[in-house]
């Protein structure tokens, strides 16, 4: 993770010192689960818990020359004790602990994110409470369509928001589990009492059925779970990208005193935040395609997936964190210009009642294309001529054989248009 990014308490999770920490707690773990069976004195688990150590630089010499990581820090460790270090990593395997620590870095990781996350649904929130029935215009591919809220333009980000969440939820439960099971993951040499012990004390579940290593499809269930969320940021700020254009001017990011738009011009006020959500979601994206490349290993168990883990899931995690807390910020400062959001309604006209007139024609007998012809006919004049759309719908003979002025003014208002937005908001508990 690169420094201008980084967050501390997420980069500390994924440090080699906690890591090597953790790989030491879980050792210890499973000594003291064979002292509670009685395979281990309890005056040699003593000596351990006393004279236990290891230390990184020493670790590091160490792996210079046997090329592994795990038998290079179990040296370390073995140095600092005497004959009862025969009792660390007594019929274990190096996944049971690289992968069992690997289940409480997501978990701790994931424990940050899920706040940052919440964060975010309460600015979400907060945000649609006090945009809740200022009228603006809705557009589908980018041009005017029909008139909407900004509430419930927002409240679509906040919906999105709880589905996230759930497969936050859901990818932390897959991806949070441990394995003490031994080469193959057939507890040849260890009991499975160890590993529920082990792995209650941390708090983790257990894979049901190992192989050398926990099944990589779990990590993949977290890293499209955070890829969700960077879609959802993506799109936040995809919309605010929008919405803040010189043509547009409904919303605008926070620009904060001593801040600067431009090198060059200094009238610029830039959607930098957005803009940056959008390029730290694509990275998200890129590392689920590796991830799920990676629950295709060689039989039991090979380290192709290694490699790759040791990049995605600091970064992963790291961007996720840091893109969420300034997504937070975005939302909790953006500014609405509610008269230019009015401006552009009025700008629009009166033409996005044709689907209103359309139904209308419809309930009068019409059939769909019959009605659809009369109305895109007057619509398209009206559009050319820059006259009122409602105006040269009741000077229109052929409509006017089956809808009044009167019906038309009842139902072509906006209020009307809009009457169930407190329905939809009321659904999602806004």
């Amino acid at each position: 993770m690169i420094e201008r990014y980084s967050i501390p308490e997420m980069r500390d999770i994924w440090s080699t010192e906690s890591r090597y920490s953790r790989w030491l707690q879980i050792e210890l773990l499973a000594v003291e689960a064979r002292v509670e069976s009685g395979f281990v004195s309890a005056e040699d688990f003593e000596k351990i818990k006393e004279k236990v150590s290891f230390d990184a630089d020493r670790v590091a010499e160490i792996e210079n020359t046997v090329r592994h990581d795990v038998i290079a820090f179990l040296t370390s460790v073995s140095e600092s004790l005497g004959p009862e270090s025969r009792h660390i990593h007594y019929g274990m395997t190096s996944s049971d602990i690289l992968d069992t620590c690997f289940a409480t870095q997501i978990r701790d990781s994931g424990e940050l994110i899920m706040d940052e996350l919440d964060a975010l649904g309460e600015a979400l929130k907060g945000l649609v409470q006090r945009t809740r029935g200022v009228l603006c215009i809705g557009r589908s591919h980018g041009m005017f369509a029909e008139p909407t809220t900004l509430g419930l333009k927002f409240a679509g980000f906040y919906s999105e928001y709880s589905r996230v969440r759930k497969r936050l939820e859901d990818g932390l439960k897959s991806a949070c589990v441990g394995k003490i099971s031994g080469a193959v993951g057939t507890y040849a040499h260890l009991d499975p009492a160890v590993e529920e012990y082990v792995c209650g004390k941390l708090g983790i579940g257990i894979e049901n059925v190992a192989t050398q290593v926990v099944a990589r499809d779990r990590h993949a269930d977290f890293i499209y779970a955070l890829a969700a969320i960077g879609g959802l940021m993506e799109r936040f700020g995809t919309e605010v990208r929008h919405l803040q254009r010189s043509e547009v001017g409904e919303v605008e990011e926070s620009f904060g005193k001593g801040q600067k738009g431009s090198s060059a011009m200094p009238h610029k006020r830039n959607p930098i935040i957005s803009e940056r959500l959008c390029g730290l979601a694509r990275m998200l994206r890129g590392y689920l395609i590796p991830s799920l490349e990676n629950t295709v290993l060689w039989h039991e168990r090979d380290i192709s997936h290694s490699s790759a883990e040791r990049f995605i899931f600091p970064d992963a995690c790291g961007i996720t964190l840091y893109a969420l807390r300034k997504a937070v910020s975005l939302i909790s400062s953006l500014r609405i210009f509610s008269r230019t959001v009015a401006d552009n309604i009025n700008s629009a006209g009166d033409r996005f009642f044709s689907q209103t007139i359309l139904l209308m024609l419809i309930d009068a007998g019409l059939t769909r294309e019959e009605a659809y012809r009369l109305v895109q006919n007057v619509a398209m004049s009206a559009m050319e001529s820059k006259n009122g759309l409602l105006d040269m719908v009741k000077n229109d003979p052929k409509i006017g054989e089956y809808i009044n002025g009167e019906e038309i003014d009842r139902r072509c208002t906006l209020e009307y248009h809009l009457r169930n937005e407190n329905n939809t908001l009321d659904r999602l508990g806004l």
